[in-house]
């Protein structure tokens, strides 16, 4: 397989770790809210009902990464005691046999220095949305340690994402404008049918870059890579928390490997069965609710924006539209704030005046810190590995003209995200659409859910995935988090102590709790 555009196809994938990654995390609250008695399904079935998650039998090569991993996050020091480790295992390409060979995935590995040796690991998985291992780093490093003191955490990142060898197949110049979402080469004209035509070269480019691997990509090979994290261990059982598109793949591990679960944590998992307008629109909705509570934290603390940040931003947003900011793009800020609100970092919520320095900064006319933190973002949320996974799951996406009128619609109805969203529909418009990954049809395990009230990745998306969790026939129950960002499990204390007592004995809370922000 050509994993550069210079390399040969190769019968085996060797899949070389890059620098592990992790992210940034956010103060969290110590109390559950538990409202209500909830029905059966809130029940916890008796202990021996549940088979729980083992030991590794057999681990990974470990390896101390801690200072590389954060440097490389620009997530600073690690605290005290933190210890993050990097391996490597190989997996099938196509475990159905239709490409032979192996690669090599990465996988990080989170520790405290009370973290028992003889707890059974909880497996992340970020999907598609960002590197797993930066997700899981960015919990780390957080105030809210009670997830990794009960058990090690280990991040297995999604195909050519993040530890795993990246994808090099979009040209440079392409790269640049389908960032942008055309703005800068054609101005305000017709940027839908500019990145309609992108998205035909960066398909070609990818697909022919990839082959005859560019079927392996979706959410059920990401499964198929944890199945074989699971064989390496040499254990029955595993325990999986997936986050955000993270969801996707775990709800395709237990239709897959149902057998091998003990536990399944979804924190604020995507829509299923939704299509690619749906989904888009429900991002939206949570960007915008997102920046509303990071205003209004911006204005308790007097922050550079001033007397009304949102209505700030939104002008420096109409600004980078007109060309106001120079070289950064309308879709280069949107990619910067995206990516803040979104942070997995624990301590986000307290960088606040951080943010709104450099919005400032870049409205007064000094854009270099905005720059870097543009540069930044990009590469953790917008590499070429993502644009292969996500346009390999997206489903149905609408015809530039049905873009251009949601375009002039979202402007209005989400004046900061909606423009750039809907132009941003058309990236993944010419990548054949693939089959939906079929959803569980029976799981016998109780589930966690988590859904949070302002999340810029899924927006409130938990009750189509309960919709399902129930036609399988699994007893599930939802905590809903107060506050702003993504995920739940890396803001929120009050989420890892109910993870916690979930992972121990499969009891379920109350559905329809709640966490403080």
């Amino acid at each position: 397989m050509r994993w550069t555009r210079a390399a040969a196809t190769a019968a085996t994938l060797s899949i070389m770790l890059a620098g592990c990654g992790a992210g940034p995390s956010d103060r969290p609250v110590v109390a559950v809210e538990r409202p209500g008695a909830g029905g059966a399904q809130t029940e916890a079935p008796a202990p021996q009902d549940l088979a729980k998650a083992e030991v590794p039998k057999t681990d990974l090569a470990w390896r101390d990464c801690t200072a590389a991993t954060l440097s490389s996050l620009d997530f600073g020091p690690a605290p005290a005691g933190l210890v993050l480790d990097c391996a490597e295992f190989s997996t099938p390409i196509d475990t159905a046999g239709t490409v032979l060979g192996t690669f090599r995935a990465g996988a990080l590995r989170a520790r405290l220095p009370q973290t028992p040796t003889d707890a059974p690991p909880l497996v992340l998985t970020s999907g598609s949305d960002r590197s797993s291992a930066s997700t899981l780093a960015g919990l780390a490093i957080g105030p809210n340690s009670a997830l990794l003191a009960a058990q090690p955490i280990v991040a297995v990142d999604r195909r050519g994402i993040g530890a795993s060898q990246p994808i090099d197949c979009i040209p440079a110049q392409l790269r640049a404008v389908m960032t942008d979402l055309g703005q800068t080469g054609v101005g305000n004209a017709d940027q839908v049918g500019a990145v309609a035509g992108f998205s035909q070269d960066a398909t070609i480019a990818c697909r022919d870059f990839l082959q005859p691997y560019e079927g392996t990509f979706d959410a059920p090979h990401a499964a198929d890579d944890i199945e074989q994290l699971r064989k390496q261990w040499q254990v029955d059982k595993i325990n999986v928390l997936g986050a955000g598109n993270g969801a996707k793949v775990a709800l395709s591990y237990a239709r897959r490997y149902g057998d091998h679960l003990a536990r399944l944590v979804l924190d604020a998992p995507e829509p299923v069965g939704a299509d690619a307008t749906t989904m888009a629109e429900a991002r939206v909705t949570g960007a915008e609710a997102a920046l509303t509570a990071f205003a209004q934290r911006c204005k308790a603390a007097n922050c550079a924006l001033g007397a009304d940040p949102r209505a700030a931003v939104l002008a420096l947003m109409n600004k980078a539209n007109s060309g106001g900011l120079g070289d950064i793009s309308a879709a280069d800020l949107s990619t910067a704030l995206t990516g803040f609100l979104s942070s997995p970092r624990g301590d986000q919520a307290n960088r606040v005046t951080a943010l709104a320095d450099v919005l400032a900064a870049a409205d007064r006319g000094d854009r270099g810190p905005l720059s870097a933190l543009v540069a930044r973002e990009a590469a953790a949320i917008t590499s070429d590995g993502e644009f292969v996974n996500r346009c390999t799951d997206s489903q149905q996406p609408p015809t530039a003209d049905k873009a251009r009128e949601l375009a002039e619609t979202w402007a209005s109805k989400y004046p900061v995200f909606g423009r750039n969203a809907a132009i941003g529909l058309m990236v993944c418009s010419a990548w054949p659409v693939s089959t939906a990954a079929p959803l569980p049809s029976e799981l016998d395990l109780p589930v966690l859910v988590f859904a949070g009230v302002a999340d810029p990745i899924v927006g409130g998306a938990a009750a189509s995935v309960t919709g399902a969790l129930g036609s399988a026939g699994a007893r599930h129950a939802t905590m809903t988090w107060q506050g702003w960002g993504h995920p739940v499990i890396t803001h929120s204390g009050c989420a890892q102590k109910a993870v916690n007592d979930y992972l121990a004995e499969g009891k379920l809370p109350a559905d329809g709790g709640a966490c403080p922000a």
